[in-house]
């Protein structure tokens, strides 16, 4: 069992780690970016990585406060799915109004990679290789729909 303090340090040493072998790889537009505290420029709308004890997770979450401006953001997205899914390769999991750990609804697109535990530095290769590509698709995807999320 590990201490706060220690469980605190491994969670950041491996984000540090992501970071420091995230940091040559520029962004959609060429430009260098911070992969790991991803800005989308939008309020209310977070590409979230997370890497845990059991999973890690990658995904887009809407936290916006009003339910019906969440839907609105959902929906959106749920128009542009088949050039989501184009850019990322594969299918993620669409959940509308769920309620996140803190108890605030929000909904969110997301891919679970089960069985990996950040606090084993063994699993490390295994949670990159899952965040990297992903993230860098996210990116590439969040390039071509940004625009359509200014004004809302």
């Amino acid at each position: 069992m590990y201490s706060k303090a220690e469980t605190s340090k491994i969670r950041a040493d491996f984000w540090i780690t992501f970071g420091r072998y995230m940091k040559p790889v520029p962004n959609a537009e060429g430009r260098k970016i911070n992969w790991p505290n991803y800005k989308t420029g939008i309020r209310n709308i977070y590409f979230r990585m997370k890497a845990e004890r059991g999973f890690a997770s990658i995904g887009i979450e809407l936290g916006h406060a009003d339910e019906e401006l969440q839907e609105l953001y959902f929906e959106q997205f749920v128009q542009l799915k088949k050039i989501f899914e184009s850019t990322v390769g594969e299918e993620w999991e669409w959940k509308l109004h769920q309620t996140n750990e803190f108890g605030q609804k929000i909904s969110k697109i997301e891919l679970v990679l089960p069985h990996v535990n950040v606090m084993e530095q063994k699993d490390w290769p295994d949670i990159i290789s899952f965040l990297k590509p992903r993230i860098i698709a996210l990116d590439e995807f969040w390039s071509l729909v940004k625009p359509g999320f200014e004004g809302l």
